[in-house]
């Protein structure tokens, strides 16, 4: 084990992943077992067994997600979209490397086309065979997967897609092009006359900026535009935000729901939209807000 990277360290006979958030804020992990650790080009995969949360996907030394909690955000992320959304045929997801995404989308019969763009493969494959919890080792002939840089990947497609779900990571790196403003202009040109995109926007309470920034973008781009909330207890603060951009369609349609989840239900879907004041008012100062 002494290969490991320095974000996991042995302490006092315990091995410990240190998740470096932010300036002020570390998150530490108790660590049972490294079920894997290898590197890809692109950056360090590693599949922990963790006490509290399951075997976790960590990259670079970031939790991506987890057995514990990996359903919450997936399942967010893409039920919004397609309960909104009455006739989706087409989904693209960006990112989703853990394949939960993916997974979830494809609970929905009417959607007959599932694009999934990961720039990296490693990642696919360790967790259809090593986190099984969060891929569910998928396998659904209607999902393609397309190993490529889905900024590069979104410039080439127009009036194509119904859905464009963005899983990204945090926007650090090259991470940080999938928050800026050209990329969703590229998403909104890739989305169908009538479509709508969802994307992740970090902490509300730690990362206020980027949700923001996020809206503003979003909101300049598309009809109609809202930020939505949930709770995942991996992410720091465990306070976590999504914003929707939807050419035509606002309304939320709960019978559309599929019945195999385990976090949202109807009326999951009816409330995540109701935002406590503090975030209310600041994100009236930076967009026209569409009440969905």
């Amino acid at each position: 084990m002494s290969n490991y990277p320095e974000y996991l360290q042995k302490i006092n006979g315990e091995w410990w992943l240190i998740e470096d958030e932010r300036e002020n804020m570390k998150v530490s992990y108790r660590i049972k077992d490294v079920i894997i650790s290898e590197s890809s080009p692109f950056q360090q995969l590693m599949i922990l067994d963790s006490y509290d949360f399951g075997r976790m996907l960590v990259l670079d030394g970031a939790v991506q997600t987890t057995s514990i909690d990996g359903h919450i955000y997936n399942e967010m992320i893409s039920h919004v979209p397609l309960c909104i959304h009455p006739n989706p045929k087409r989904v693209l997801i960006i990112g989703g490397g853990d394949c939960g995404v993916a997974r979830e989308v494809a609970k929905y019969d009417q959607v007959e086309q599932i694009d999934m763009v990961e720039i990296d493969e490693a990642v696919v494959r360790l967790c259809k065979e090593h986190l099984p919890e969060v891929s569910g080792n998928l396998s659904d002939p209607r999902v393609h997967f397309i190993y490529k840089d889905g900024i590069q990947f979104v410039k080439e497609v127009e009036d194509f897609y119904d859905v464009i779900i963005v899983d990204s990571s945090d926007p650090v790196g090259p991470a940080v092009q999938l928050f800026e403003k050209s990329f969703y202009e590229n998403i909104h040109r890739a989305l169908k006359t009538d479509g709508l995109m969802v994307c992740q926007s970090q902490s509300p309470l730690f990362h206020q900026h980027v949700t923001k920034q996020t809206l503003t973008h979003i909101d300049q781009l598309f009809e109609h535009s809202q930020v939505y909330i949930t709770t995942v207890p991996t992410y720091p603060g465990g306070f976590w935000s999504f914003t929707l951009g939807s050419k035509k369609y606002t309304e939320v349609y709960p019978q559309s729901l599929v019945k195999q989840t385990q976090f949202v239900n109807q009326e999951v879907l009816q409330h995540c939209f109701e935002l406590p004041e503090f975030l209310r008012r600041e994100l009236q100062k930076t967009s026209k807000q569409t009440t969905i």
